[in-house]
């Protein structure tokens, strides 16, 4: 089978290795943003992460006239109404890159919140758009607990505060082998399969 040439619409070397990791498999020409020349980034309007994933993959897609694949992801914390959520990127004034005053500013507003109510979750929702506006969204999910500090140097963003019971550490202590079979990423790719197998055999999307 040809390989398709499919646009990864991150500039997050992290997503992007994570990506690459997690298509492996696929007969895909990854490519980055970096690596197409394109320095554009749309305004993430939504109040969703379907809607913002949505609205970034269509709006790369349409300027590079690639397959793309984009991504909106983030951590809701019960506790703080689903805070962070879609502004997770940017919280608290955060700049983008800005990890630790990221997680800092969660660990400050759950000062004294017991482990029993510190539940959360990270998500992603995948979408795949084409250069004619076609789009399709899959969503991935993992839950957790916020740690107490932060613990382990794998990963990015709040992986550091996020404990996951079930393997008894954060998901920066876990190996990326590891984290890219159980993350919310891993598991938003794995829905967003059939989608990238239906545009790999040229068929029309439904």
């Amino acid at each position: 089978m040809k390989k398709m040439k499919l646009l990864i619409a991150t500039n997050n070397p992290g997503k992007l290795k994570e990506y690459r990791y997690l298509l492996r498999d696929l007969p895909l020409e990854i490519t980055s943003l970096q690596e197409e020349g394109i320095d554009f980034e749309p305004e993430e309007t939504g109040n969703t992460f379907e809607e913002n994933a949505a609205l970034k993959a269509r709006a790369f897609a349409a300027r590079s006239g690639l397959p793309t694949l984009a991504d909106d992801s983030g951590l809701e914390i019960d506790v703080l109404g689903g805070a962070p959520g879609v502004h997770s990127a940017r919280y608290g004034g955060a700049r983008r890159g800005e990890d630790a005053r990221r997680y800092e500013i969660v660990l400050r507003q759950l000062e004294g919140v017991p482990s029993a109510k510190r539940t959360a979750r990270f998500r992603c929702v995948v979408a795949v758009a084409t250069p004619d506006g076609w789009v399709a969204t899959a969503d991935g999910k993992v839950e957790g607990v916020i740690a107490l500090e932060p613990q382990g140097d794998q990963g990015f963003g709040y992986d550091p505060i996020f404990f996951i019971p079930e393997f008894d550490c954060t998901m920066a202590q876990l190996p990326p082998e590891t984290k890219n079979r159980i993350s919310h990423r891993a598991r938003a790719v794995q829905a967003a399969r059939p989608t990238l197998e239906r545009l790999l055999n040229q068929r029309q999307p439904e």
